[in-house]
């Protein structure tokens, strides 16, 4: 018999759910969740929020965590990947639509994972129901999305990640002769007017082929501008680089979902660190 290799590495596996036919009231519509939920005998796991749950398996979530878990790199933890309904209205910020009346149900959308699916999470899974290491997190629009429901809920969440976000989003059209960096971004915006919640932390990603559009003409695609200028404003309310932000940027990284399971491994480490 084959003497047992010490170097070998424990496995650790999931057991996939799918939450159906769930009717929310507050989105008005049928909201499916796919869920991870490690095998184990650990009593509680500190949860991933994701949206954009369609995209899971496209982003190699399932095989990204078992390796860092089985690597002991990240801690066990639960994910629960909400499927998108109409992105384009649900997502965005919750305080003002943008200027074409896009995230028009973004505080319904907010609303619905603070109220309706956290709680039943918590009550039906081996959820952690403290905020330690809670994080919430998406990709584009859901990126966007991500970071104003953690900014708006410094209770519920200690972290955020935002890969390729969509910090573009604004009240007024940049083609606009009105249109000025500082005052119509939305999210932008949200931080300047905020105040610091003390728990928070984040994590940005971008790529440096997320786009090619370059609205005020200096050389840095909008993506990468948008990103940086809003972790100017998290500094400017006393968030540190470093150790309250985190920022990727991937070298020919492009705004897809390969580029983003690639950042995905630098993510999950920040986030759930062993």
């Amino acid at each position: 018999m084959r003497k047992k290799d010490e170097r070998e590495i424990p496995q650790f596996g999931f057991s996939e759910i799918k939450i159906t036919g769930v009717q929310s009231k507050l989105l008005n519509r049928i909201v499916d969740v796919h869920l991870l939920i490690p095998q184990g005998e650990q009593e509680k796991y500190p949860l991933l929020l994701l949206n954009d749950g369609q995209d899971m398996e496209a982003l190699k979530l399932k095989s990204i965590i078992t390796d860092l878990v089985s690597r002991n790199e990240i801690t066990p933890i639960i994910v629960a990947g909400v499927v998108a309904g109409d992105r384009l209205q649900e997502y965005g910020v919750a305080s003002q639509k943008d200027y074409l009346k896009r995230g028009s149900k973004a505080k319904a959308y907010s609303a619905y994972l603070t109220t309706e699916l956290l709680p039943y999470l918590i009550y039906k899974y081996p959820v952690d129901p403290t905020p330690t290491g809670r994080t919430i997190a998406g990709c584009s629009m859901g990126g966007l999305s991500a970071m104003d429901i953690a900014w708006n809920n410094p209770n519920l969440f200690e972290k955020v990640g935002a890969f390729s976000g969509s910090f573009w989003w604004r009240k007024r059209n940049s083609q606009s002769s009105f249109y000025s960096e500082q005052r119509d971004r939305i999210m932008h915006s949200e931080i300047r007017n905020g105040k610091k919640k003390d728990n928070l932390k984040f994590w940005f990603q971008t790529g440096t082929q997320d786009e090619n559009s370059d609205r005020n003409k200096n050389g840095v695609i909008d993506s990468i501008d948008d990103t940086l200028d809003l972790i100017v404003e998290l500094t400017k309310k006393g968030y540190r680089p470093f150790h309250d932000i985190q920022y990727y940027e991937m070298k020919d990284g492009k705004h897809n979902l390969a580029t983003w399971s690639e950042a995905m491994s630098k993510f999950l480490k920040w986030a759930f660190p062993k």
